[in-house]
């Protein structure tokens, strides 16, 4: 029996409630909406680190990001990685790359067949060297968020040579069953949106961001590097959300260009990196293990599973799982997500081991609390999302419930080991990498 061909897609900084199938009132997704109501959408799906390169080389590897070394954006897959491109050609299947993968290094395949485009060079780190994380580390500006408006830029053009590349793949894919990634840009930062996607929204129909009041010092220090502590006006934060939900209409626009010409029996998965802060806690971009930023959209459409929506904790290492037992392969025992198909409500994990956080950052999402631990010196956060669903209210001074929720992180991972392994290994890079 022939195996069916996947479509997966993968946006870039998209988060999980800013889609029409989520409830958002403004933000307009059709394509995206009638992928959600024909297959399956997962309503907990979270990144297992809120950073580009490590939630792709996790996503990639079906792995942790402690598992495989993904620290930060400079890290480089050595020659022993496994992607879902070696994974599948066990089953026969052609793999193929277009457009936006953000792994690192001279080697562009990393076990897929073919890459009709790349991702866009400036992007990439091919040094492997890590940016230094110090409380004295800032981004140089907050550009992220001020630079915003109408206008043509190079993702969008990225983007629509991605979906032209697959399109062409698509109309003549060969006698395999194939596996086609097509990797988006948007909505990534910098918030410039095509003028005509701009043209949808009103920035007086935004709601702005709550005032953040105290915050955690990790937080604080967060922003302080990302330079979230800087002011904004309302002109800027009301233009800046309208480009972002711009740039998320223009993705779903190329998304319906793929969906309108993959044949119905194709199996296509839909989700992102990580999600976007967007000014909830005073914070651009992610880099925190606030839901904008760790919860994220997750879409499967299967010709034998029937709509569903599933509120089990799933996250971007099952993935890889589920494209082996679409694949008809048996379940590999080195991976520790699971398939899709038949999901497992279980804790979830994220990390975080960039510049803005000096210590290493970890996320345990177990039932309706998150528990987020940074380093045995520094006071944890715990949040009940069921009855406090924008994380406003520190539950940390419970200490049989941090006790608990620490136990329950720690049958996972040893957080205190793993800091230290990633800080040797970023220093050694910093030693070693010349300044580029």
């Amino acid at each position: 029996m022939r195996r069916p061909n996947i479509l997966v897609v993968l946006s870039d900084e998209h988060t999980a409630s800013a889609t029409g199938w989520a409830g958002h009132q403004h933000v307009r997704t059709p394509h995206l909406d009638q992928l959600a109501a024909e297959g399956v959408s997962f309503d907990r799906a979270y990144t297992n680190s809120p950073m580009c390169v490590p939630s792709r080389l996790s996503l990639m590897a079906g792995q942790y990001v402690h598992q495989i070394g993904a620290w930060d954006n400079g890290v480089i897959p050595g020659p022993s990685f496994r992607t879902w491109g070696h994974h599948l050609r066990e089953a026969g299947y052609t793999s193929v790359i277009a457009g936006r993968t953000h792994f690192n290094g001279p080697d562009r395949l990393l076990g897929f067949d073919r890459r009709p485009t790349d991702d866009l060079d400036f992007w990439l780190d091919h040094s492997g060297r890590p940016l230094r994380r110090t409380a004295e580390w800032r981004r140089p500006s907050n550009s992220h968020v001020t630079e915003n408006g109408p206008g043509d830029h190079v993702h969008t053009r990225h983007d629509v040579e991605a979906t032209d590349a697959a399109l062409e793949f698509l109309g003549d894919p060969g006698p395999d069953p194939f596996l086609l990634y097509v990797g988006y840009m948007h909505p990534h930062f910098p918030l410039v949106a095509p003028p005509s996607f701009r043209a949808l929204y009103d920035p007086a129909d935004v709601e702005p961001p709550l005032a953040t009041g105290h915050q955690h010092p990790v937080i604080s220090l967060l922003r302080h590097g990302f330079r979230n502590d800087e002011p904004l006006t309302e002109e800027q934060v009301r233009e800046a959300t309208v480009c972002y939900w711009a740039l998320i209409s223009h993705l779903d626009h190329q998304i319906g260009r793929l969906l309108a010409a993959v044949p119905d029996d194709t199996v296509v998965i839909y989700t992102g990196d990580h999600g976007e802060m967007a000014g909830h806690h005073g914070i651009w971009q992610k880099q925190c293990f606030y839901e904008p930023a760790v919860r994220i959209p997750l879409l499967l459409r299967h010709p034998s599973q029937p709509p569903a929506r599933i509120a089990s904790h799933v996250s971007l290492i099952d993935v890889l799982p589920t494209l082996r037992d679409i694949a008809g392969l048996a379940p590999d025992p080195a991976l520790p997500g699971v398939s899709l198909l038949d999901p497992v409500d279980r804790p979830v994990l994220s990390e975080y081991h960039a510049q803005g956080m000096v210590d290493g950052g970890f996320m345990l999402k177990s039932g309706p609390w998150k528990y987020c631990y940074y380093g045995a010196g520094q006071q944890p956060q715990v949040f009940n999302l069921d009855t406090d669903p924008l994380e406003l209210h520190d539950l940390s001074t419970d200490e049989a419930l941090v006790a608990k929720l620490d136990s329950e992180l720690r049958s996972i991972v040893d957080p205190d080991r793993i800091d230290v392994l990633a800080k040797s290994d970023q220093a050694e890079r910093l030693a070693t990498v010349p300044r580029g």
